[in-house]
C-alpha cells in the first residue's frame, strides 16, 4: 500500500498544478470541481484497502484525470456511503440489544409524540401545547458516550474527543481530536444539526448577523446551511432530538467571517415567528464522529487534515438514520432530486437509468492523510477581510 499510496501523492501534485485548479482559486465552482477531484482520489484510495493492486491505482488516477464531474460525484458519493454503512454497522453492533431483530424491538417507556404534518411552531416560540401522534424510540443499551466511543476505537480504529485545542492563541478555545488511525480518505466526522435550504435562510436564527452570536454554521457548496449549535456536545441517549425546544448552547469555537467557497459560515437573523417549521427525528445522541462544528482552522506552521465533502444521505435507509445527526428546518425533510449515484457501488460504472430518491443534505470531514492521535484541523477558506479575525492565517498551498 505504500507504494500505492505514493502514486496518489503524485497524482493529487500533478492536479494541483493543473489549469483547473489554477481557475478554481478565481471562481467558487471551479474549486468545487477541484475539490471533487481530490474527494474522489481520497475515498478511492480509501476504498481500496489492502487488497489493491499497482492496476487499481492506476486505474484511480487515470479515471480523476478523464470522468466528468458528474462521474466523480457520484463515486465519491458512493465511497462515502460505503463508509457509513460500515460506521452505522458499527453502531449497530455497539448499541442495540440485538440488531439482526431491531425491527421488532421493544419501545422505551420514554415515548415522544409528534403532530401530524406539523411545523414545530409551538415550541419554537415558547408554547407548550401538546403534541398528538406517539412516536417510539426503539430500545438501546444503557451506555454512556465514552464507553460507546471507546467500543467504536476498538471495533473502526479511531474516534474523536473534543477538548482544549492546541492551537496557540486566545481564541482557539475547545478543538476537535482524533484517537486512534484513521487512513486517508476516511470519513473522520459528520457536521450535526439543522439542515436549513436556501428558501428558509431568513429563517436562520439571528439572520441576517448570527456570524457574532453563532460560529457553529457551515454552508455546502449547493447553498445548503447547516447550523451545528443546537447539537452543541452531543447528548448520553438516543432520542427524538426536537432542536425547537433547546435553548442556544454557548460558543465554543472561534468567531468565523464569510468565507470563498463551501466551508463558509453563514451570516444569519432572528426566526419569523409565521413560518417556522421543524422535524423531529430518533437520532442518536452518543454518535461518537457528530463533532466536526469544533474543527478548528490551522496555524502558521500547522496543515490542514481534512477537508469537506458534502454526503447526500438516502433516506430510504431506515435503519442507517439515527446515525445521521441532521434534521431539517421547514415542512419536510424528503427532498426527490435526480441522484448522481444509485448507492450500490459499480466500479467506475454510471446507470442510465438514476432514480429519484429522497435524500437528507449533509456534510462529512474527509482525512487528506493519514491522522494519528492529533487535533483534525480544516481549511476554513475566509476571504471576507471586513469580518476575518486576527487569529486567521490562510493556508498556503503546496506547489512542490
Amino acid at each position: 500500500m505504500a507504494f500505492l499510496f505514493h502514486k496518489f501523492q503524485e497524482a493529487v501534485k500533478i492536479l494541483a498544478k493543473s489549469p483547473t485548479f489554477a481557475r478554481a482559486r478565481e471562481a467558487r465552482h471551479l474549486q468545487f470541481e477541484a475539490d471533487i477531484n481530490l474527494l474522489f482520489l481520497y475515498t478511492s484510495y480509501n476504498r481500496l484497502g489492502r487488497n489493491a493492486d499497482d492496476a487499481d491505482a492506476e486505474e484511480i488516477i487515470d479515471m480523476a484525470n478523464k470522468a466528468s464531474l458528474a462521474d466523480q460525484q457520484k463515486l465519491v458519493q458512493e465511497n462515502v456511503h460505503s463508509q457509513v454503512t460500515n460506521f452505522c454497522s458499527y453502531m449497530d453492533d455497539i448499541l442495540l440489544p440485538d440488531h439482526k431483530v431491531k425491527d421488532n424491538q421493544a419501545t422505551s417507556p420514554t415515548a415522544t409524540n409528534s403532530s401530524p404534518g406539523g411545523s414545530g411552531l409551538g415550541v419554537a416560540v415558547g408554547g407548550d401545547s401538546p403534541l398528538q401522534n406517539h412516536t417510539a424510540v426503539p430500545e438501546t443499551k444503557a451506555l454512556q458516550h465514552t464507553e460507546v466511543s471507546q467500543r467504536l476505537k476498538d471495533l473502526m480504529g479511531y474516534t474523536l474527543e473534543v477538548k482544549p485545542s492546541q492551537i496557540p492563541h486566545e481564541d482557539a478555545g475547545k478543538g476537535l481530536f482524533l484517537h486512534g488511525e484513521a487512513n486517508i480518505g476516511s470519513v473522520v466526522a459528520f457536521y450535526p444539526g439543522v439542515v436549513y435550504s436556501p428558501a428558509y435562510y431568513r429563517y436562520i436564527p439571528g439572520y441576517p448577523r448570527i456570524d457574532a452570536q453563532n460560529p457553529h454554521l457551515i454552508k455546502r457548496y449547493d447553498g445548503t446551511a447547516i447550523n451545528a449549535q443546537p447539537w452543541g456536545n452531543g447528548g448520553e441517549s438516543r432520542e427524538i432530538w426536537d432542536w425547537t425546544r433547546l435553548a442556544e448552547s454557548k460558543h465554543t469555537m472561534q468567531a468565523d467571517a464569510q468565507g470563498s467557497d463551501g466551508v463558509e459560515r453563514m451570516l444569519s437573523k432572528p426566526l419569523d415567528e409565521t413560518h417556522v417549521g421543524g422535524n423531529r427525528k430518533v437520532l442518536e445522541r452518543r454518535n461518537p464522529l457528530a463533532f466536526a462544528h469544533f474543527a478548528n482552522h490551522p496555524t502558521k506552521g500547522m496543515v490542514p487534515n481534512v477537508m469537506v465533502c458534502p454526503y447526500d444521505f438516502p433516506l430510504l435507509e431506515k435503519d442507517m438514520r439515527p446515525y445521521i445527526p441532521n434534521v431539517s428546518f421547514g415542512n419536510g425533510e424528503e427532498t426527490d432530486i435526480r441522484r448522481l449515484g444509485s448507492f450500490r457501488f459499480k466500479p467506475w460504472k454510471s446507470s442510465n437509468n438514476e432514480p429519484n430518491v429522497p435524500v437528507l443534505r449533509t456534510l462529512v470531514f474527509v482525512a487528506t492523510r493519514a491522522i494519528c492521535d492529533e487535533e483534525v484541523l480544516l481549511n476554513y477558506r475566509l476571504s471576507n477581510s471586513e469580518h476575518i479575525a486576527s487569529w486567521y492565517i490562510p493556508v498556503v498551498e503546496e506547489e512542490d
